[in-house]
């Protein structure tokens, strides 16, 4: 078998029913590409039929048994063989053009990496509204999320995903943005694909879920800013950790 170009890790904690679109979203991305990509599917604490339909869809597997999403990520980036690294959550896919864009992106020498614009899998009112909030934030920040991309030496030299249970996402954005600044390089965002985000837990709890979320767990979240994080731990719990059981 070839050396893959491209490693596309996938997190996953019981996600039987949303593993084999997201491996085929990869793999219509890997086709339009034309090198070659592998596709590895962090099991995480996965009591159902994850493993088998992502092996049976061509997927190579490994385990975490952690609770921090971070470690899971940095898991599935040890095991990866390929030059570039992208990462996706199990529930969500990745538009066509995806892979030859990141690639084509970090071929120019002017980026260290970066993430993508998200998109809801459907539309609603206050869909709309919360994507309309991320893009608002990634544009002030630059500190794109949901999927990212970058060499896996890059992931390497910043110690991967930051080792958080929450907001990891931002946090190891900060880290590959300062890297770059070093470097002389970009940390960027793409311009003609993006995050097809899933909708699941609008469609369990409400659309207005994560405003309110924000206006209801206002508390827990300033005992955390200040060293008392164990509500808010029981929320990521619930929220993530736990959500499939």
């Amino acid at each position: 078998m070839k050396r893959p170009v491209v490693s596309v890790i996938i997190p996953a904690h019981n996600e039987e029913r949303y593993v084999a679109r997201c491996i085929a979203s990869v793999k219509k991305a890997a086709e339009r590409y034309g090198r070659e990509v592998e596709i590895i599917v962090v099991c995480n604490r996965c009591t159902d039929r994850t493993e088998q339909i992502a092996q049976q869809c061509g997927a190579r597997t490994v385990k975490d048994e952690s609770r921090c999403i971070a470690q899971v990520r940095n898991t599935g980036i040890a095991a990866a063989r390929g030059k570039v690294i992208i990462t996706i959550d199990c529930d969500n896919r990745m538009t066509v053009g995806t892979i030859r864009e990141v690639c084509s992106l970090l071929a120019s020498g002017r980026y260290i990496g970066g993430g993508a614009p998200m998109r809801f899998e459907r539309t609603s009112f206050p869909l709309k509204l919360n994507e309309l909030m991320c893009r608002i934030g990634f544009a002030v920040t630059g500190l794109y999320c949901g999927m990212f991309w970058a060499e896996k030496s890059t992931f390497e030299a910043v110690g991967g995903f930051a080792d958080k249970r929450a907001m990891e996402d931002v946090a190891t954005a900060k880290n590959l943005k300062a890297l770059g600044r070093k470097t002389g390089r970009k940390y960027g965002c793409l311009k003609r694909n993006f995050l097809i985000n899933s909708t699941r837990k609008m469609d369990d709890m409400g659309d207005w879920l994560y405003f309110r979320l924000m206006f209801s767990n206002i508390t827990a979240m300033l005992k955390a800013a200040f060293g008392h994080p164990e509500e808010y731990d029981k929320l990521i719990d619930k929220l993530f950790y736990d959500y499939n059981n």
